[in-house]
């Protein structure tokens, strides 16, 4: 047999083993989800600005990203955040609340490996790329903005 007629069988072997999802209401849950998250968001906003009068609108903002981060990374430790992520899907993901997820995940997947290996080495394993061209583009980007 040859690597074309093997690849074939394969594939048609992966696409029947694969998990079929219905396109159209999962699209309608990551925009409800992905909604809700942001509608949170806001909630958080607004009343860390109705707390706290003199904050200004940058520092809520960042306040309320910490509290998402905070919020994202609990909910994946006892298990919640993977549960809303299934029925979600990039819902759940494109938020900052998915970026935490995503590191959260593999820290407590390999915590039984040790601070070292486990949580440090690990933690990163999905978001490191991420964080790595998010700075590489914007060095670039700030090297062409120095010049123009």
């Amino acid at each position: 047999m040859d690597s074309i007629e093997r690849n074939k069988k394969y594939n048609a072997y992966v696409d029947a083993k694969k998990p079929q999802t219905k396109n159209f209401p999962t699209l309608i849950y990551a925009y409800l989800v992905g909604g809700f998250i942001c509608m949170i968001g806001q909630g958080i906003q607004d009343t860390l600005l109705a707390i706290f009068p003199t904050m200004s609108t940058e520092s809520a903002g960042a306040w309320m990203l910490i509290v998402l981060i905070f919020l994202a990374s609990f909910l994946t430790a006892i298990g919640v955040y993977d549960r809303i992520g299934v029925f979600a899907g990039a819902g759940s993901i494109v938020p900052i609340t998915g970026f935490s997820n995503s590191i959260t995940s593999p820290a407590m997947e390999f915590k039984k490996e040790g601070i070292i290996f486990g949580l440090c080495v690990k933690m990163f394993t999905v978001a490191g790329p991420v964080i790595v061209n998010g700075l590489a583009i914007s060095v670039i980007v700030g090297i062409i903005y120095l010049f123009l």
